[in-house]
């Protein structure tokens, strides 16, 4: 047993091993209207049951301001031939190593653009524009609505054009109604008050109607 397990190692060493060589795959990343896909992954993925690719699923490349990405895997003479997924936003692209057109690309390089099937989502700031337009209405049209009640009131239209209706109140010795800002000067020339005893009578009616009020 020994005589033959020995001679076998030796021919183990001895054979050829094969060496991994950088395989690079480069590309643009579009949605289907053509704007690039902007800082996004686009991974390696493995078709179920393919074990040979199962060394490269993980390897990943994020995509640049213009959609470009690069993704470098270590590949042997073995894995010729090969398809692997790459997958962006959930869509897969089928990708076939090639060792032989790799190795007589003039920039060491496999070229595959992806194109996704679905558009680029809304734009924060458009999103943001569009709440803010809805908000806008929303608040005009209550505003205008408030507006519309009180023209519909001559109080309310009084208002609106800054005329502010007096306040009549009842003069506490005669019983006429006198407006509010008048009733001191009717105390002291209709009934001949103190000016002091005008003022504090004055306040006690007003200050009686606006806790009737209230």
């Amino acid at each position: 047993m020994r005589r033959i397990l020995i001679p076998l190692l030796i021919l183990v060493f001895l054979l050829p091993t094969a060496q991994a060589e950088t395989y690079r795959i480069t590309g643009k990343a579009t949605y289907a209207d053509g704007t690039p896909v902007t800082l996004d992954y686009v991974y390696v993925q493995c078709i179920p049951g393919d074990f040979a690719c199962y060394q490269y699923r993980g390897a990943q490349s994020i995509t640049d301001a213009y959609g470009s990405y690069s993704i470098v895997l270590d590949v042997t003479d073995d894995e010729d031939d090969l398809d692997i997924l790459l997958n962006l936003r959930g869509e897969n692209f089928t990708h076939t190593i090639d060792l032989d057109a790799y190795r007589n690309s003039t920039n060491n390089q496999m070229t595959q653009n992806i194109q996704l099937e679905q558009n680029p989502p809304p734009s924060g700031v458009f999103l943001g524009f569009g709440c803010f337009i809805v908000l806008f209405t929303l608040v005009f049209v209550s505003v205008l609505l408030r507006t519309g009640r009180r023209l519909s009131t001559k109080q309310g239209r009084m208002d609106f054009m800054g005329m502010k209706q007096v306040r009549m109140l009842e003069c506490p010795t005669c019983k006429e109604m006198i407006a509010q800002h008048e009733m001191v000067m009717h105390l002291i020339v209709e009934h001949d008050m103190e000016a002091f005893d005008a003022g504090e009578l004055a306040g006690k009616v007003m200050r009686r109607t606006w806790s009737e009020e209230e």
